[in-house]
């Protein structure tokens, strides 16, 4: 089977190409370090199946973090058969860099030209024959997001040829081609000789498995000569060369012409205003907490009672231990479709939408200032944002960190993010019984304990990331379908896992109760509920929470045997429950991803400190709640 990997960097529409044709598989989102794994799907190539694998977002092959060191170690597994370029034709001139880096790679490629719509109304107007004369490979146009082009470039994938690899000065070519040589007499098949001899001038690690083919001593004597004919590290030097070609190439292919400061030019100016941008930024968060809460509490209004009827039905229906466990299980079935989805689908909808829009790494690129005031790296910033979808991907984002304290400290504070799962219970508690200004409060309260905690981590584990470097995608009318698909993409998750597991724990829950355990439960998790002033009944819930957070309001629901909260616990009880579940351990699934990403020791110790902060902050909530 011919096997196609997608390469590109950050936002050229990679993956929203790989979802065009092979399926929608991958969350195509605009920021980069979505796609740290490799994502495969099938597709028709010249009538026959082929694999196509989607790399992660990479500036370049030199292995500096890593989804760098991915892609490249998957480019030069053997796997693959054919390279797809895809260039944001609107970044020709720095993206033809990573280009270039490929033609040294010695495998067949195709160029593809993405998002030449957002080229052309920037007045850039690109020759793709020329470019294919020059680069010796096929070029395609595209815009990804549209369907456009995509039967041009999946014919021009047989057609695909071993790209002419770049040249650079006289006296860098001299160095390249002596080490070319003497690597080339000492391994046989598998990295090109040319490109290891780039890697080993530049002092880039090598790949897995690939040994220096010459002597350290040869090599050593080639950067000094470089070093002191041209007066820089070798590194700098070809990085230089390489930028300077891209340019030329770029001259040469394309014209640009004056563009008009469009409408969007505009807004934008606004929106990423440095004084101006954050209140935009509070009042469209604002707007989105509004939607959810009034689309919820509607839809919730409509959907439970008739469920609860069911529910009562059942029981007297079927008397004793077997009609209270099947009541149970009812109520987790009626909950996900009465008290968990009215909140969910909005707010996955709202959230499609800021990503599809590309406002979601806007708001990256504003909160980044305060990502390191708590001391992080500015890449931190996207584990953050991913945190409010779903907590197992915002650990997993941590990865793109080089270092392992901004690991460390990101994944700690990033699992205190308000997820999906956490939303349900703030809007279907505190939201609908105690008042929305209040549940919006809650984030407000989240966004200033996380700050607190990270000023906290800074001082017992100093240390400064560098800068943040985002794309910022240009804004896009979505189009339905991609919203519905990728708001369907992550409510899978929930039908498929979390749906199952509400129903399961919920008939466990009312089993417990047949046979007297809940009360012994209660009891050993006093030390917890008796502090916060919550009804011992609650300790219980905030076990099942563990599993899944939307099951604490689920499990809160049969402890306290009715679903209208308003009636079992005051609002300040409602509040000091919220926020405890807010921060203390997060799910399961968020629990192995930390200990795949941090280890056991520094897992437990994250879990143990959201524990302590949820115990803190659900106390101060409590005290404040007698003052006022």
């Amino acid at each position: 089977m011919l096997r196609i990997a997608l390469v590109g960097q950050p936002n050229s529409g990679k993956s929203t190409l790989f979802n065009a044709i092979a399926g929608y598989r991958a969350v195509a989102s605009n920021f980069p370090g979505t796609t740290v794994e490799l994502l495969r799907g099938k597709a028709l190539v010249g009538g026959k199946a082929a694999e196509v694998v989607d790399l992660p977002g990479t500036y370049s092959l030199r292995a500096g973090d890593p989804a760098e060191e991915v892609a490249r170690d998957y480019l030069l597994s053997g796997e693959v058969d054919v390279v797809v370029d895809v260039v944001d034709a609107s970044l020709l001139g720095r993206s033809l860099e990573l280009t270039l880096e490929l033609c040294e790679l010695g495998l067949p490629m195709v160029v593809c030209l993405n998002m030449m719509d957002e080229a052309r109304r920037k007045g850039i107007r690109i020759d793709p024959e020329k470019l294919e004369e020059i680069l010796g490979v096929p070029v395609v146009e595209t815009v990804a997001v549209r369907g456009l082009g995509l039967k041009d470039l999946l014919a021009a994938i047989p057609r695909a040829r071993v790209p002419v690899p770049p040249r650079y000065s006289a006296d860098v070519e001299r160095h390249l081609d002596e080490l070319s040589r003497r690597i080339a007499d000492a391994i046989t098949g598998g990295v090109p000789a040319r490109y290891l001899a780039v890697l080993v001038l530049s002092g880039d690690p090598l790949p897995p498995g690939v040994e220096l083919p010459v002597a350290e001593a040869e090599v050593e004597r080639a950067r000094r000569e470089i070093l002191r004919d041209r007066g820089e590290e070798p590194a700098l030097v070809i990085a230089s060369e390489r930028h300077a070609l891209a340019l030329r190439i770029f001259e040469e292919v394309a014209r640009v012409t004056h563009a008009e400061r469009s409408l969007r030019d505009r807004v934008d100016s606004l929106l990423m205003h440095r004084i101006l941008g954050y209140p935009i930024l509070f009042l469209a968060l604002l707007g989105l907490f509004f939607g959810v809460f009034k689309i919820g509490s509607i839809l919730e209004g409509y959907l439970l009672p008739p469920l609860e009827a069911i529910t009562g039905w059942v029981e007297g229906a079927i008397p004793g231990p077997i009609g209270l466990v099947l009541s149970g299980a009812l109520q987790g079935l009626w909950a996900g479709i009465g008290i968990v989805l009215p909140y969910l689908l909005p707010f996955l909808f709202f959230l499609a939408l800021l990503e599809d829009v590309g406002y979601l790494p806007r708001i990256g690129f504003l909160l980044d200032g305060l990502m390191h005031r708590l001391g992080l790296h500015g890449k931190s910033v996207i584990p953050f944002l991913l945190g409010y979808g779903c907590s197992v991907p915002a650990v997993l984002a941590t990865r793109i960190l080089e270092d392992e304290r901004d690991r460390l400290v990101t994944g700690a504070l990033a699992v205190m993010v308000p997820c999906a799962a956490r939303t349900v219970v703030i809007f279907g508690l505190v939201g609908r019984y105690v008042g929305p200004w209040i549940a919006f409060s809650l984030y407000l309260l989240n966004i200033i304990v996380i700050g607190v905690a990270g000023r906290l981590l800074r001082r017992y584990l100093p240390g400064m990331g560098p800068g943040l470097i985002m794309e910022i995608p240009p804004y896009r009318l979505p189009a339905p379908r991609t919203v519905l698909l990728k708001v369907w993409l992550r409510l899978r998750g929930f039908i498929t896992v979390a749906w199952p597991t509400l129903i399961a724990a919920s008939a466990f829950f009312s089993l417990l109760e047949v046979l007297g355990w809940t009360g012994v439960l209660n009891t050993l998790l006093l030390p917890i509920t008796w502090p916060l002033g919550l009804p011992a009944a609650v300790g219980v819930p905030l076990v099942f929470g563990i599993l899944r957070k939307e099951l604490s309001l689920i499990m809160l629901g049969q402890a306290l045997g009715t679903v209208d909260f308003g009636t079992a616990l005051s609002g300040a009880a409602m509040v000091v429950f919220t926020v405890f579940v807010i921060f203390y351990v997060p799910c399961l699934a968020t629990v192995a991803a930390l200990w795949r990403e941090l280890g056991r020791r520094r897992t437990l110790l994250v879990v143990a400190g959201t524990v302590g902060v949820a115990m803190t902050v659900g106390l101060v909530v409590r005290f404040l709640s007698w003052l006022f």
